[in-house]
């Protein structure tokens, strides 16, 4: 079977469990990127299986879990008028940067997005803290545990871990108060005690596995439309994830949205 740059396929030697799109092809090897999780991976091109799946059954998915999101919050919008938490989004990967954002769109939330490479984070997150001013703050893109590494403490054996780390070190120097500005971090595998330890509210990945695209959108669009004055139900929180606790833990918060009256 020819393949090409772009097709959407699954590998045999993982029962064809997860679905990629093609990134690039070298030789006999083909590089690839989860459509749904933040994971790259390559195989060869005799393991892989084409999928003949169009992106819009995605879009088409996303609008579903936005739909299920917006039918669990009940908001009195006849007698109340609600100011939801500001959303800054920065993400290693454009493609789930631009899905994100979409969703956020659909939740009717202001948020921006930024893409921008994972190591470049640290450095360059507080100007845009200053510019836009969040309540929330996502730092995701890519991240795994590295092949034969046995340490599970260190950042050292992780793809990105270091650079979110420090990139939640450098949000509390400019807030250091973690009910005032909420941190998002990590992505695919991610050392979650040190994310947490750093700073953030919430992060992955307890059981190291990987994540899905649009969770930790999930996780921020919640905290925006969540009172300021209530304390979320933590654990209810991480079970809207698609994994649940295995994917993404953190802290109990509060939320970022004030709710006015009259309307």
């Amino acid at each position: 079977m020819i393949f090409k740059i772009g097709d959407l396929v699954t590998r045999n030697s993982y029962h064809n469990d997860l679905l990629f799109k093609i990134i690039d092809i070298e030789d006999n090897i083909a590089y690839l990127k989860g459509i749904d999780v933040r994971l790259y991976a390559d195989s060869e091109l005799d393991d892989l299986q084409l999928v003949e799946e169009n992106l819009l059954i995605k879009k088409k998915e996303d609008r579903e879990e936005v739909t299920k999101l917006q039918k669990m919050i009940q908001l009195d919008r006849s007698e109340y008028f609600y100011l939801p938490g500001k959303i800054l989004h920065l993400d290693g990967d454009k493609d789930y940067l631009e899905r994100c954002i979409s969703f956020y769109k659909e939740m009717h939330l202001e948020a921006y997005g930024i893409n921008i490479k994972e190591k470049d984070m640290k450095e360059e997150i507080t100007k845009y803290l200053e510019t836009y001013k969040p309540d929330i703050v996502i730092i995701t893109g890519h991240d795994s545990f590295k092949k034969g590494a046995k340490d599970k403490d260190k950042n050292a054996n992780y793809q990105n871990s270091s650079n979110f780390t420090e990139a939640v070190k450098e949000t509390r120097k400019y807030e250091k108060s973690q009910d005032k500005l909420i941190i998002i971090a990590g992505a695919c595998q991610s050392n979650y005690e040190e994310l947490i330890k750093a700073g953030a509210n919430f992060a992955s990945s307890p059981k190291r596995i990987n994540i899905h695209a649009l969770d930790p959108a999930i996780i921020a669009s919640l905290v925006a439309l969540s009172p300021k004055n209530k304390e979320i139900d933590l654990l209810s929180l991480i079970e809207k994830t698609h994994y649940g606790s295995a994917g993404m833990g953190g802290i109990i918060t509060s939320g970022t949205m004030y709710v006015g009256y009259p309307r």
